[in-house]
């Protein structure tokens, strides 16, 4: 069984990746449990570019095949405010998930225009020197509260409605999410790459 490093601390994305990945024959790790305490610094002007610099990082301290995240929300009444920058807006990349997500709901109080998208790139990045990239994307509705509970490290998750569906992302079973989110949409492109390369 071969091990696949998840470049992240970020417990709920551990948490959604490694259930979205648990069919796969292989067994997953994440800098912790390699004692990995540095992280990557995000110069990269897009998700994919984050992405990247984040699995490159990882893989260069592990020498085991990487996949890393960025993702984000672009949200159409802030313009250019969020995006790449999104946990590091607002309250700042120090708050807490709480204080982080009180701001922004306060802030959208605001704001008429509720629309927004949420945007994942994973990178991929093994010892052949190859790097690939899967991008997901989701359109929703910003709500004036949070409607259920969240991960850690995932807030906005509690309060962003994706179109066609009548709950929010935290309120969705596994499933569910895989086939809406934006996480969900690259990691089945993962899937299927990872898939076509073991045929």
């Amino acid at each position: 069984m071969s091990h696949l490093l998840l470049g992240t601390a970020n417990r709920g994305k551990v948490i959604e990746i490694r259930e979205a990945l648990a069919g796969l024959p292989m067994t997953i790790v994440t800098p912790s449990d390699l004692k990995i305490e540095e992280v990557p610094h995000e110069t990269g002007s897009t998700f994919a570019e984050n992405a990247i610099q984040k699995a490159q990082f990882y893989f260069e301290r592990s020498k085991i095949p990487t996949i890393a995240d960025d993702s984000g929300i672009i949200v159409d009444a802030l313009k250019d405010e969020l995006g790449i920058h999104t946990r590091r807006w607002g309250a700042g990349s120090d708050a807490g998930d709480e204080e982080w997500i009180e701001y922004f709901l306060d802030r959208m109080k605001h704001e008429e225009n509720k629309r927004a998208s949420f945007v994942c790139s994973i990178a991929y990045v093994t010892g052949d020197s190859r790097v690939h990239v899967f991008e997901g994307r989701c359109e929703g509705t910003i709500t004036e509260k949070l409607e259920a509970d969240y991960l850690p490290g995932l807030p906005i998750s509690g309060c962003f409605v994706p179109d066609g569906e009548n709950h929010v992302f935290s309120a969705m079973n596994l499933e569910q999410k895989k086939r809406t989110s934006h996480r969900g949409k690259a990691i089945q492109k993962l899937v299927r790459f990872f898939t076509r390369s073991a045929a």
